[in-house]
């Protein structure tokens, strides 16, 4: 039997090498060099560079996902930076949600040397690469400082050609001067265009440039972005900063909807949103973002509402905290309730027989989120858990918990949600499960009289016996 030759094995060999590697690396046609000083053409604009033994990011801190990405831009010569809120993170020493990566590859360089990644977006192109497990990490292209947003720049028909440019214009049209930091992997530095070093160090919250107002007006959701940095970090708000967010507050409701949902959802996601609700509202950007809110705030009871609401929350970042899992529903139901109790038609909802009165409910939770817009689902097993609260008060009154009560699906969080609450109130919890705790001893039964058993009759039909 002859053996198979040594050029059918070096094939089967590449072959299999090949398919364990994760991303190919193709050599682009034009190789930068991945150090840093050569990255400067003007002598004048050199950045601050903290080297290595003067900041705390070590690499074993670091995704090993994007280290590999990294890595993989640095020796095919382009640029790789860790940037963004990943790089004020590690400073801080904690540990980011997303590790981002920025580059002066073009998203058709990153895809070609990537293969297990996708570019998103439409005019401003993101790239994907995809890891096992489900993780993301995201490269951007570098990109210019302009007066102009994507739909700004599709009217004018600018080119995508003229989108990209260098790590220093990249750095300056972000949005807070502790988030404008590069992290190098060519020489483990960090990289500092806006001063934001010196920020991170003296807790100061500020926005890159010497015209905040002009900030706030260009994109009023970096005023948001301010308050949620400042309340997860505890800094301070510069004042310059802080006067152009109270001048600019109501620019919000310019924004488009879906964006500034999106922002105040992650507020409440982050662990933080006592705090970030009590800067929200002194800052005057709650009464933008929640004008339905605002109303109760200023009423006879807004010290029943202020202390729900920042109860509440306050609940709600202990679970975040723990890595208790918080559904969508029950945030909004804990953010709403506050607002809600105090409304008339709320108030006329009790009743003295079991009742789900969950349509009500869902009417009144539009009424207050509008006009924001969250799925079905979500909004009916919201207005179940608050719809429940009453059939809880009947039941602890009456000391029974009929099966159509403890059998619904939002059982469990309609009792969590009303612990809570009486928490927060000073009264009373029950705790979990109080269906089956033994209640009071049943009422005896009277005793009915048994009937006796009728004698079968036989039938006409039956053959009788005869005996001879």
């Amino acid at each position: 039997m002859s053996k198979p030759s040594s050029k059918a094995n070096k094939n089967s060999r590449r072959k299999r090498s090949h398919k364990k590697r994760p991303f190919a690396c193709v050599q682009p046609a034009q190789r930068l060099p991945a150090e840093q000083p050569s990255l400067f053409g003007d002598t004048g604009n050199h950045p601050g560079i903290i080297s290595r033994p003067e900041h705390c990011i070590s690499r074993k801190d670091i995704d090993r996902e994007a280290l590999k990405v990294l890595y993989c831009l640095k020796d095919n010569g382009y640029i790789a930076y860790l940037v963004g809120g990943s790089v004020r993170d590690l400073l801080l020493g904690r540990r980011p949600k997303d590790f981002d990566i920025g580059t002066n590859a073009r998203p058709e360089d990153l895809k070609k040397l990537f293969r297990n990644s996708r570019i998103i977006g439409k005019r401003f192109r993101l790239v994907h690469v995809y890891f096992r497990g489900g993780k993301i990490i995201e490269v951007s292209t570098f990109r210019c400082r302009s007066d102009y947003d994507d739909r700004e720049a599709a009217r004018e028909g600018i080119r995508d050609t003229h989108i990209f440019g260098s790590p220093q214009e990249d750095a300056f049209r972000r949005d807070l001067t502790i988030n404008g930091l590069f992290y190098n992997i060519a020489d483990f530095s960090i990289i500092d265009y806006i001063g934001g070093m010196a920020d991170l160090k003296q807790g100061i919250i500020k926005f890159i440039g010497n015209d905040p107002e002009h900030r706030c007006l260009k994109d009023p959701v970096r005023m948001m972005r301010a308050v949620r940095h400042a309340a997860r970090t505890g800094f301070t708000i510069e004042t310059n900063t802080w006067e152009s967010i109270l001048k600019h507050s109501d620019k919000l409701r310019l924004c488009a909807i879906s964006r500034v949902r999106d922002e105040w959802i992650k507020d409440l996601r982050s662990g933080y949103s006592r705090p970030w609700a009590e800067l929200m509202l002194k800052s005057g950007l709650f009464a933008s973002v929640f004008s339905g809110y605002i109303s109760a705030l200023e009423s006879k009871e807004k010290g029943l509402v202020r202390k729900l609401l920042f109860g509440l929350l306050g609940h709600l970042d202990r679970r975040v905290n723990d890595g208790v899992e918080v559904s969508e529903a029950i945030m909004l139901a804990l953010f709403t309730y506050p607002r809600l109790c105090v409304t008339p038609e709320w108030k006329a909802l009790d009743v003295d027989r079991l009742k789900w009165p969950t349509y009500e409910v869902r009417s009144m939770l539009s009424e207050i989120l509008y006009p924001y817009d969250f799925r079905r689902s979500v909004r009916d097993i919201a207005a179940q858990i608050l719809s429940s609260q009453w059939n809880i008060s009947i039941c602890l009154a009456k000391g029974k918990w009929p099966k159509r009560v403890w059998n619904k699906a939002t059982f469990r969080e309609s009792v969590m949600f009303y612990d809570l609450v009486q928490e927060v109130l000073g009264q009373p919890v029950i705790g979990p499960d109080p269906h089956l705790r033994p209640g009071p001893k049943p009422l005896k039964k009277s005793r009915r009289r048994k009937r006796r058993p009728q004698p079968t009759k036989r039938l006409a039909s039956e053959p009788e016996e005869i005996h001879v």
